[in-house]
């Protein structure tokens, strides 16, 4: 068993083509940029808005992250890299920046932290080379960035469909209704925003222990681009954060295998294809990798650009060849991985897990097929173990969130056995269950096979690292619960190490075909034709997932499956036949297999979109109201408080009756930027596992909370004022009215009809 051989290289390198021209190089990124920009536009984005958030990305996360990353690397690789990889370690260096600024209290001076890096590369001789590199070896082909730049316009369209022009920046309408977790990150984004250290904002003095580096960076981004919260958290940050990561996959997959359209199609099966399904509207019984998540969560794509970009050094960890086909980037590799493991473990909690373990996989693995101990892995390891260690011990203070082991916890639900079902019809079932799950979640993955079938044990350490990354997401995601089903970002986590080692297997593949140009062009024709009978397909006949028992949500996916299937059977017993009368066939139906399994996914994130044009903010799981006058009335107490100050409220509830709360209620912290004495608690790290009808945990402090609003006395807002920094309350009349004496207690400063704003003396 070895793992000493050298990966193969492109039979055209970029490296040994004539550099195009500058208007085809750099025509691409324009186009991508000018449509990003137009989309943003459309749905209501300010152009002074998208100029201060090009002027920030530029100077305050691209020149810093470049620099430094430059002066890590030994040599260059291509203009590309370095600047999609100064994107993630300027996301990293932003961190211990703005939290130096917010323990100083000067958030307002943030944007003056990338002077720091400027002055110290301008004034110390040896880092000046560092400002402009003429010697890059190889050169992005312009059909790679055109595949971006298709890529990142694809996704931006979807993102646009289901997220941007749902969702207005600021309500329109007492009728407008948002999906429930975006006013929650909006209230993480202005509790980072104003203070340090972090708390719940709906609990003010409730320690959030959570992964919340990536509100961070959305108040960095406020701070420094003078930019309103909102218009960052729902429109600017998401769409940027999924062009990085695009770009990040392709260079990844450039850097992993020496082949740029490895890179390419990686991001292609990233960002592009979706989750097999046969369902309209679209239903996701799995969860999903990409579609969805990203924008109702934007600590996923923010740690997933940290994420890329630590495996990218990682694989120059794992093998330190010095004949690789791309550059090493030397011994800075281990204080590239430092920077992005401590990013990592406070940007998603399921990163620095998966990465660990494929570490792990991949020492064992060098350890038994050298018979010497792999150092370097094992230093990397040790790192991701410091990283871990930081995160559970200081982050999140030991909060498991409810994660615990539960094998098969996401599954088992689908073969629950009814009474009635006899044990062989029982096993069919299961094993439905798990070959739809492998079919809904993985077949994006399905050019590992072939990649496997060639080189079995002679995978280069390279490919050793990313099917360990592979396994241990899916691993974590089959062995552990959690009640909200955040054991699903586990596997999103190894989805990112499967795309580049699938796109790595479909090259491989496509190699032994030896197809001329014009074949390539053929089968490029015969992809997008099945995709798009995919889709009218899916549009004209998929329905809904319909039925009283737990197999039902799987019964259109297998339908599906056993459709295709049984066309795939044809044409294969068709093939010899045909591949007789036509030369060119022979020896490509592996190819054209694998091409249609890879693309059978293609119509997901457009059924989504679908969906989203039917169902109010995308099609989310849960929306609630977000009237106008809620607000307006945050946003004149955020206008007209200091950051200091604590707000009291009298909503709580999205829902209430019969005695319970569904304590989701986010708004005020939302959109004021300030702490509340207590709002909606469901989300708070001591009973997030328990559910969103969970009791509050101090019933005696929510009592003197109301009744500040309904039998308030002198004493009692004194107590609140002087005990708990209150000093502004905010009433929703629709919830509750204030008792009359209050105007007598406390200074009416606003009143829309359905809010009032008192202010405590």
């Amino acid at each position: 068993m070895t793992s000493t051989a050298r990966p193969e290289t492109e039979p055209s390198t970029a490296a040994s083509r004539p550099a195009p021209s500058a208007l085809r190089r750099w025509l691409p990124l324009a186009v991508g940029v000018g449509y990003v920009a137009v989309v943003l536009m459309a749905a209501g984005t300010s152009p002074l808005d998208l100029v201060r958030y090009a002027g920030y990305v530029c100077l305050a996360v691209l020149l810093p992250g470049t620099l430094v990353y430059r002066a890590l690397r030994r040599r260059p690789h291509t203009l590309v890299e370095d600047v999609a990889m100064g994107a993630a370690v300027g996301l990293v260096l932003e961190l211990p920046a703005w939290a130096l600024f917010a323990v100083l209290d000067i958030g307002g001076w943030l944007w003056s932290w990338p002077l720091a890096v400027v002055a110290v590369f301008a004034a110390v001789p040896g880092l000046r080379r560092h400002w402009l590199v003429r010697d890059y070896p190889a050169h992005a082909p312009v059909g790679w960035s055109w595949t971006l730049a298709g890529a990142v316009a694809f996704f931006t369209t979807y993102l646009s469909s289901v997220f941007l022009q749902r969702n207005p920046i600021l309500p329109t309408d007492e009728g407008t209704r948002q999906y429930v977790d975006l006013a929650y990150q909006l209230s993480l984004a202005g509790e980072a925003k104003h203070q340090f250290p972090l708390h719940v904002p709906q609990v003010a003095a409730e320690r959030l222990d959570y992964h919340w580096f990536g509100y961070a960076h959305m108040a960095a981004t406020s701070l420094i681009g003078r930019i309103d919260l909102p218009v960052v958290a729902l429109r600017l940050a998401v769409p940027a954060l999924c062009a990085a990561a695009i770009v990040l996959t392709a260079v990844l997959g450039w850097r992993a295998s020496g082949r740029p359209y490895v890179g390419a199609g990686a991001a292609i099966l990233f960002f592009v294809i979706g989750e097999t399904n046969f369902t309209d509207p679209v239903t996701m019984p799995f969860g999903t990798q990409a579609t969805f998540v990203i924008w109702h969560g934007m600590s996923m794509i923010y740690s997933w650009v940290l994420l890329i970009a630590l495996i990218a050094v990682l694989v120059d960890v794992v093998d330190r060849r010095t004949d690789r086909p791309v550059a090493p980037i030397g011994p800075g590799a281990f204080v590239l991985v430092g920077l992005l493991m401590f990013a990592s473990s406070g940007a998603k909690a399921s990163s620095v897990p998966v990465v660990a373990l494929a570490l792990a996989i991949t020492a064992l693995v060098l350890l038994i097929s050298r018979r010497r101990v792999p150092w370097a892995v094992v230093v990397a390891g040790v790192l991701a173990g410091a990283a871990q260690l930081f995160a559970t011990a200081v982050l999140y203070r030991f909060q498991a969130y409810g994660v615990q082991i539960g094998p098969l916890w996401s599954l088992e639900g689908f073969w629950a056995r009814p009474p009635d079902r006899p044990f062989w019809m029982q096993a069919l079932v299961v094993l439905a269950v798990l070959a739809m799950f492998l079919v809904n979640m993985q077949l994006r993955a399905a050019g590992i096979v072939p990649l496997l079938r060639t080189r079995g044990p002679r995978l280069d350490p390279t490919q050793w690292l990313l099917l360990a990354g592979t396994v241990a997401g899916l691993a974590f995601y089959l062995v552990v619960e959690q009640s909200g089903g955040g054991n699903q970002y586990f596997l999103r986590a190894g989805f990112t190490f499967a795309v580049v080692l699938s796109a790595w297997g479909y090259a491989k593949v496509l190699d032994r075909a030896r197809l001329t140009d014009r074949e390539k062009q053929l089968l490029a024709g015969f992809a997008v034709g099945l995709v798009l009978l995919l889709v009218a397909i899916q549009l004209g006949y998929a329905g809904q997932a319909t039925g009283g028992t737990p197999f039902d949500p799987i019964r259109p996916m297998l339908q599906w499956s056993l459709a295709l299937a049984t066309v795939g059977l044809v044409v294969f017993a068709l093939w010899g036949p045909i591949s007789q009368r036509q030369p060119a066939l022979r020896g490509r139906g592996g190819l054209v297999a694998l091409t249609a399994i890879l693309v059978i996914g293609a119509p997901g994130l457009i059924m989504d979109m679908h969906k989203s044009e039917r169902a109010p903010n995308g099609g989310a799981y849960v929306n609630v109201p977000l009237p106008r006058s809620r607000v307006e009335a945050a946003r004149w107490t955020r206008d007209h408080s200091s950051p200091d100050d604590v707000v009291a409220t009298n909503v709580h509830c999205v829902v209430k009756g019969n005695g319970w709360c569904d304590a989701r209620g986010f708004w005020l912290s939302a959109y004021s930027e300030r702490r509340v004495l207590v709002e909606g608690w469901a989300f708070a790290p001591r009973v997030a596992a328990l559910g969103a009808y969970t009791p509050f945990w101090d019933q005696d402090l929510l009592r003197r909370n109301d009744e500040a609003f309904s039998a308030p006395t002198a004493d009692a807002l004194r107590e609140l004022r002087e005990r708990h920094g209150v000093r502004w309350l905010v009433v929703d009349r629709s919830v509750g009215y204030e008792a009359s004496d209050l105007r007598e207690l406390a200074r009416l400063r606003f009143d829309n009809g359905r809010l009032a704003v008192y202010e405590l003396g």
